[in-house]
């Protein structure tokens, strides 16, 4: 087959004592004594290695003998300090003969005098090795396959990035070692085991090969370089399990070595791989690029490590989940440490303690966005302003977690029980996360991987079954689906205000804490919430503290003439209330009584009704409710409700509930049943969800905040009295002179103030609810039915069969109507309908009266609505509040300014 190489027969001889010494543990030192020169019966034909024949004396495999420790003369001195800098280039960088030559690129711009170029396999190079191993340790057949798969990506990879004698030497080297990996796959096969020491040195081939492509692309540039296979100078010892520690002292000397006798001015050199003392291969375990990277520029003291990767540095939270996150131009040691340790893609904690014992700035960069600066990660970055939201760097999470509750009164004072709670939890082999515990040492809790709670709970209630049977250990609790949120950032120590701030924006968003922890630094504080609610906690703590907009999720229910002016009206000011306030309004459902339209991040505004036309589904309530409490990408969220039905405000109490806030200038809640509003009031009141509606009495007027700031500031109502319908305003401002009751009405209706049926305007029902309203805000306890209401309506008109018809039999009435405007006229007033709050007397009502032309209620125009508050401190001469209160603008605006009320105490500014 064109382009393939024929991996040459292993002897069986051979192969059989590799599996046997794999059977027995044998070390790979010991394992690959077998010396092909001395087996005649391969004719000499089968050079699995170079050099004399021996089996593992080519470059790739030298590590498996002790040639980096012979004494070698040191003729070349290694150079320390900033003429060093050190780049770093993970898989996805390297993945393509194309990726590999803008490294080779990159590398060459760098102006610096020296350079180490630390690299990983290609792409998915590292997965497929260790899977060569697991199928050879399985006996699957299929690992020779994979082999060749191994073989021909490198392969083509080479042909596409190099040319000449470089490709020749690549490729004859490549071949050699895939025929060396075939060998050592085949005696796995037969053993049917591998130690570590085997998959590692398997596995490290991928680095070599990259290293080796690199290198021979930075030397067609006429760059003189050289490669580096690690495991020559980085020696480390086990410390842990997956877990090792360099030997510093021992990596000095080898590099010093290594350098005398290539002292190239750039080397590119193997990530992920080293050596134990006794030189037997292994790797560096997780993030094992980036840990070799730190390791060698703390060995040569360079200026800098930058660590290139596919993002444009490290954000201030995860991007999937905050989409609003921003990148974090510097990190302090501490702070990059904090943020790995609960699971930011930052760096793995060990590969930020070489540089930092010497100072070495870490810098992360995007390779496939070369003009974005990254992210440094220094010793500790300069403070310019010491704002809140500056000493708050990042926001992290860690998911499926357990709480484990350990509860008793006989804990307190008791010397020894954390540490026989942690035995247990320590021979378990489960790893805590975070650990919480009360002064009164009443109780402690502690979180733990959720696959390993039922061993941990297990094993407590055998070490404490006397202690839980006596009675001092009251109960030993699991509490699953829990999720931890972590706020870090380096200068919170010293910064008043930061856990206030935290907790304030969690309870606003409706979150409950289970547990919390902070150490004495202060670097972070860690909090343990329910999994459900992570991502909501997580945007909300994050839009708190101004890393991203405070954002809103709005849904819109009824897109009528109110809802429909609503949706225009934010569409119109967007942008400006997300430059100018930081208040990002993300309207994500509309609703309808027959269509709905829902979106996860936001609808386009600019084309809502054609969306709406085009994109929709059949109205769901319920569904659409549900659309906006299982949203998790905004942790707001506000229902407006648009519409004047009473099953829609029948929900409000549940919506409340759920933790989504509730804005409206639907007066059918707040002047309903008395017992459903107060119940609806005392949740608002309980709770920091909200419950907002300025827009029921005044439209746009500010009735409802005006009544509530002189009840909250110790004033005393005394009376209440206003023309609140803008309809009969119109009406009774226009019946003059010589004009029928009639024809006032019909121009009214023409005009578009009234309802479709004028009668619902005229009968008082609406404006008796506004009464109502304001009666319950004053504090008195009425029923809508307890309003006395004089209806404006006849009652000869008022079973009417439609508005048509109650049109054409209203001027049979207007004798009477002019009648009582005459003699109104005559005693020098007018007529104007108006609703009352007798506060001091407990009662309310609605009528028609009159009012002298000097009276306030009597200078009215249009539509305007008048409202005058006497109270204990504005008897003489009461506070009023007058302008428009009726129009699909100004009533959209009432509610438009509650939204922005809402976003206020949410945390944008004022």
């Amino acid at each position: 087959m064109t382009g393939r190489v024929a991996l040459p027969v292993v002897h069986r001889a051979m192969v059989a004592s590799l599996a046997t010494n794999i059977r027995q543990g044998g070390t790979s030192a010991q394992c690959w004594k077998y010396d092909l020169s001395q087996d005649r019966s391969l004719g000499g034909s089968v050079r699995i290695g170079q050099s004399q024949g021996s089996f593992l004396t080519h470059r790739s495999t030298n590590l498996l003998r002790p040639a980096a420790v012979e004494q070698d003369d040191v003729n070349t001195y290694l150079p320390k300090g900033d003429m060093w800098s050190v780049h770093k280039f993970g898989g996805t960088c390297m993945g393509t003969p194309q990726r590999i030559q803008s490294v080779a690129d990159i590398v060459l711009s760098d102006s610096s005098e020296r350079k180490l170029v630390i690299v990983s396999a290609m792409s998915k190079v590292t997965d497929m090795m260790y899977n060569l191993v697991h199928k050879a340790q399985s006996r699957d057949d299929s690992y020779m396959i994979a082999l060749e798969e191994v073989f021909e990506k490198h392969m083509a990879a080479a042909k596409d990035l190099l040319d000449g004698e470089d490709l020749a030497s690549f490729l004859s080297q490549l071949h050699s070692d895939v025929s060396s990996l075939r060998a050592m796959l085949s005696a796995i096969y037969i053993a049917g085991h591998a130690t570590e020491s085997f998959s590692d040195f398997v596995v490290g081939h991928g680095e070599l090969w990259s290293a080796q492509m690199l290198s021979y692309a930075i030397k067609k540039s006429g760059a003189p370089c050289s490669w580096m296979d690690t495991r020559e100078v980085l020696v480390v010892k086990p410390s842990g399990p997956n877990q090792v520690d360099p030997d510093y002292l021992e990596s000095e000397k080898r590099l010093q070595k290594w350098f005398s006798r290539q002292p190239a001015e750039i080397i590119v050199a193997t990530g992920f791989i080293a050596s134990t003392a006794e030189n037997i291969p292994t790797t560096l375990k997780r993030d094992g690029s980036d840990f070799s990277a730190a390791i060698i520029g703390s060995l040569v003291r360079a200026r800098q490590v930058t660590i290139w990767t596919d993002v444009d540095g490290v954000f201030s939270a995860d991007p999937r989940k905050v989409s609003e996150a921003v990148i974090l131009s510097t990190l302090s040691y501490q702070e990059a440490w904090e943020m790995s340790y609960f699971g930011a893609n930052v760096l793995h904690p060990r590969t930020i303690i070489p540089v930092m014992k010497d100072n070495i700035p870490i810098v992360i960069r995007n390779m496939f966005n070369i003009s974005a600066p990254g992210t440094m990660i220094c010793r500790q970055p300069a403070n310019d302003n010491g704002d809140l939201d500056a000493c708050v760097k990042s926001f992290a999470t860690i998911d499926n977690l357990a709480l484990v509750n350990v509860e008793g009164t006989g804990m307190a004072g008791v010397p020894g029980t954390s540490s026989a709670i942690f035995s247990v939890v320590k021979d378990v082999g489960a790893n805590v996360i975070m650990i919480s515990q009360a002064s009164s040492e009443h109780s402690i809790c502690f979180a733990v991987p959720e696959k390993e709670v039922a061993a941990v709970s297990a094993a407590l209630h055998v070490r404490f079954r006397e202690a839980l049977a006596a009675g001092r250990l009251s109960k030993v609790e699991v509490i699953n689906g829990c999720s931890i949120l972590a706020v870090v950032g380096l200068r919170m120590a010293s910064t008043p205000g930061v856990s206030a701030m935290l907790f304030d924006a969690l309870a606003k968003a409706n979150i409950n804490v289970r547990a919390i922890a902070q150490g004495c630094s202060e670097y972070n504080i860690t909090v343990v919430l329910k999994q459900e609610d992570c991502v909501r906690a997580l945007r909300a703590a994050h839009s708190r503290f101004f890393l991203s907009k405070t954002t809103l999720a709005v849904g819109i229910i009824g897109p009528g003439l109110i809802g429909g002016t609503l949706l225009n009206q934010l569409k119109d000011q967007a942008a400006v209330l997300k430059e100018n306030m930081n208040i990002d309004l993300r309207v994500i459902g509309i609703t309808g009584s027959s269509t709905m339209l829902l979106s996860d991040t936001g609808i386009d505004l600019t084309q809502w009704k054609e969306l709406l036309r085009k994109e929709a589904e059949p109205a769901d309530l319920a569904n659409f409710v549900r659309h906006m409490s299982d949203n998790h990408v905004f942790p707001n969220k506000v229902l407006v409700d648009c519409t004047a039905d009473t099953s829609v405000a029948s929900h409000y109490y549940d919506w409340l509930k759920k933790g989504i806030h509730v804005i409206t200038p639907n007066k059918k809640a707040n002047s309903g049943p008395l017992d459903r509003y107060l119940k609806l009031r005392t949740l608002q009141r309980a709770s920091y969800t909200h419950y907002f509606y300025e827009a029921t009495v005044g439209a746009g007027l500010p009735i409802i905040s005006t009544l509530r700031g002189l009840l909250e500031t110790g004033d005393k109502i005394l009376r209440i009295e206003g023309i609140f319908s803008g309809t009969l305003s119109y009406i009774f401002n226009n019946f003059e002179g010589t004009r029928t009751f009639s024809n006032v009405v019909a121009e009214a209706k023409e005009a578009g103030y009234t309802e479709p049926d004028p009668r619902d305007d005229l009968s008082g029902t609406d404006v008796a609810r506004k009464v109502i309203i304001l009666a319950r805000e004053s504090g008195l306890t009425l029923e809508l039915s307890d309003i006395p209401v004089k209806s404006l309506v006849p009652e000869a008109l008022a079973s009417c069969s439609s508005a048509d018809e109650f049109m054409q039999k209203l001027p049979s009435f207007d004798e009477d109507w002019a009648k009582q405007r005459s003699e109104a006229e005559a005693a020098g007033e007018v007529l104007r309908y108006v609703g009352v709050v007798d506060a001091v007397n407990q009662k309310g009502q609605v009528e028609l009266r009159r009012y002298k032309r000097d009276h306030p209620f009597a200078q009215l125009s249009g539509s305007d609505n008048i409202i005058a508050f006497t109270t204990s401190r504005y008897k003489e001469q009461p506070l009023i509040v007058r302008g428009p209160g009726a129009g699909a603008e100004v009533t959209a605006g009432g509610v438009f300014c509650d939204m922005l009320r809402l976003a206020s105490s949410l945390g944008a500014p004022s």
